[in-house]
């Protein structure tokens, strides 16, 4: 932990390096929309046979809005020639991500007015053939495995049967017709598949208890592995490349989330194949051509890597080299992986997209994501961390605006959502967009983020609005204290849970902020746990343990549930709410501002009813923050 003395030089290390800076005029205010619009061309994907390059672009149709579509376009080596060729014309709603399936069939999913009910659609890259594999209303679907060596099959699951639960099925991408794979005896939380495709384990729940179960083949039963309390993780990644073991991530016996081998002829030993110092270990990644275990990645202020294969690394080093300045992250290969997709970013920028080819060590540039926005005029994000009153470390980060210097500024408190989420190192439009205008932007890993250990998880249970939200108040202090924010001029944002807290903390520290805006946020803990979706039901007994139970806790879920103690707010608040969220329900909103109201209290309130669990046509994004912005600026006064 830091003691006093260190954090205070930590804090005036970030003060004097900004002030080095501040004589520089501060950068003119960018027009909103250039932040907030999507891409002109992004997410790009290479075909398996890497001669075709997938791509989504903002496309109008019939005069709609423009939404991200789905485009093909021929590459000859690493350069795309010929004209894109579109594929798909949604209208209501972006498609959010998209794949290959082989050379010539590209999957996509799309939900309804963000209801979360995905559908899973296959269209034919030469025809444009669209096929709906999900066409079932009011169920959620997902790719389970792309089955790379079946050309004509995926594995799906959906809660079509029990809306509680998920089947798999093996369904063709051609003709959508579906085979029943495992059927889900009404416990089962998470299936795995072999390098063959085959469903091998899954993951039983009874709420509290979860077991990893285990068959040889699909022609077997599954028998029980390895039986632990939630608070224990045994989370399968993939099997060893014999499909006789499976890798997994583990923290049994240990604080740290580790990569571990697991043999199910004898489950209760682990060989650990790497753990990291100070944080979990988030993902291990293996190349599926020469089957080989290839790195692991986690995240300490920034992403780390640790390689196991030669190959591997002296690829990263290669295009380290060539990206000086800039993160990057490989999102894709063809199937021979000697073709990659590399995404370069960094905090300022969320950067370019290119293809390395391998073969010629050649790194063409495809796109850049934001040339709206100049990277030189963007504010740094600088890791920082500070103690808790009962002395937690917490760590998060810092973004100071460019060009002005870093005292008594208006600031903006920015908690992540989840509460089981972590904020890292990176572009995040809406800190720079504040920092553009003038703000600092805090963010802080509270207790109960993820990457920090299983007792630094376990420290948030039970605490919503008490010692997590302390978190998040002694982080105002700290700010306060280093003199970096002018405490009359501090403001609260967050969705989600972060909504939750911007809530919490108008309501139980009255006195501390002087605007709020909750996006989509829990309001009161007892309508919210009653009307989470019914596939979240297996995990109830285990909510209702990390956050409370109704009969049980009723006091305390009473005393910190904010929409019950309005009486106490008196900091000026924005509301904004998708009317068909399924995570946070619309009434969540709706009884903040009713009990608000009703005290003569006015509060800017704004739902849209074409969205979901936050924002994502572009036309109700920009409103939202136009309507944000105009708001911080009366109250705060940038």
């Amino acid at each position: 932990m830091f003691s006093f003395l260190k954090r205070t030089v930590l804090a005036a290390g970030i003060v004097s390096a900004s002030l080095g800076a501040s004589a520089a005029q501060p950068p003119r205010a960018y027009p909103l929309k250039d932040f907030f619009r999507n891409p002109e061309r992004g997410f790009f994907r290479l075909a398996d046979d890497g001669r075709t390059l997938g791509f989504m672009q903002p496309t109008s149709v019939d005069g709609n809005p423009a939404r991200m579509n789905i485009y093909v376009q021929p590459l000859q080596g690493s350069t795309p020639v010929g004209d894109p060729r579109q594929l798909t014309s949604e209208t209501a709603r972006d498609i959010s991500n998209f794949f290959w399936k082989g050379a010539d069939v590209v999957l996509y999913q799309k939900d309804f007015g963000g209801d979360e009910n995905f559908h899973v659609l296959a269209v034919n890259a030469k025809t444009g053939k669209i096929t709906d594999l999900t066409p079932y209303e009011g169920v959620r679907a997902g790719i389970e495995d792309d089955l790379e060596d079946d050309p004509d099959h995926v594995l799906i699951s959906h809660n079509q049967r029990d809306p509680e639960v998920f089947d798999v099925y093996r369904v063709n991408v051609h003709t959508g017709a579906a085979v029943l794979v495992a059927q889900n005896p009404g416990n089962i939380v998470g299936w795995q598949t072999d390098h063959a495709g085959k469903v091998r384990a899954a993951v039983a729940s009874d709420g509290l208890n979860t077991t990893l179960l285990y068959r040889d083949d699909e022609a077997s039963e599954f028998r029980p592995l390895i039986t632990t309390d939630y608070r224990t993780s045994v989370s399968p990644a993939f099997f060893t490349f014999d499909d006789k073991k499976f890798y997994a991530l583990s923290n049994r016996g240990r604080d740290k989330l580790a990569l571990v081998v697991i043999d199910p002829a004898a489950p209760d030993v682990e060989e650990t194949i790497f753990t990291p110092d100070t944080v979990d270990l988030d993902a291990a990644a293996y190349s599926r051509k020469r089957r080989v275990l290839t790195l692991a990645a986690y995240q300490t202020d920034k992403p780390q890597y640790r390689f196991f294969d030669a190959e591997t690394e002296t690829l990263f080093k290669k295009l380290s080299a060539r990206l000086e300045g800039y993160e990057f992250a490989i999102q894709g290969s063809n199937r021979d992986e000697n073709k990659f997709i590399v995404a370069a970013y960094n905090d300022r920028t969320p950067g370019s997209r290119y293809i390395y080819d391998a073969a010629s060590d050649t790194l063409t540039k495809l796109a850049d994501i934001n040339p709206a926005i100049p990277e030189a005029d963007m504010s740094r994000v600088q890791p920082i961390s500070y103690q808790t009153r009962d002395g937690l470390t917490v760590h998060g980060y810092l973004t100071l605006p460019a060009g002005r210097a870093p005292t008594n500024l208006p600031c903006i408190v920015n908690p992540h959502g989840g509460p089981w989420a972590r904020d890292g190192w990176g572009y995040n439009p809406e800190v720079q967009f504040l920092a553009n205008r003038g703000f600092c932007v805090l963010q802080m890993n509270f207790r109960g983020s993820t990457g920090y250990g299983r007792a630094f998880w376990e420290a948030s249970f039970g605490q919503w609005g008490l010692k997590m939200q302390d978190d998040i108040t002694d982080g105002v202090q700290w700010l306060v204290g280093q003199g970096i924010a002018d405490p009359k001029r501090i403001g609260i944002y967050g969705a989600s849970y972060g909504g939750y807290a911007t809530l919490a903390g108008v309501a139980f520290t009255p006195d501390l902020y002087a605007a709020a805006v909750d996006y989509v946020g829990v309001s009161n803990l007892f309508t919210f746990m009653k009307s989470i979706p019914p596939y979240w039901k297996p995990m109830l007994a285990k909510m209702q343990d990390m956050v409370g139970d109704p009969e049980r806790d009723r006091e305390r879920l009473a005393a910190t549930s904010p929409a019950l103690h309005a009486d106490r707010i008196k900091t000026p608040l924005f509301v904004a709410q998708g009317a068909k969220d399924p995570r946070v329900n619309k009434d969540e909103s709706d009884q903040m501002v009713k009990a608000l109201r009703a005290r003569g209290v006015e509060v800017e309130y704004m739902v849209k009813d074409n969205e979901g669990h936050g924002f994502h046509n572009d036309e109700n994004k920009f409103e939202f923050y136009e309507a944000m912005e105009k708001f911080l600026k009366e109250h705060l006064k940038p």
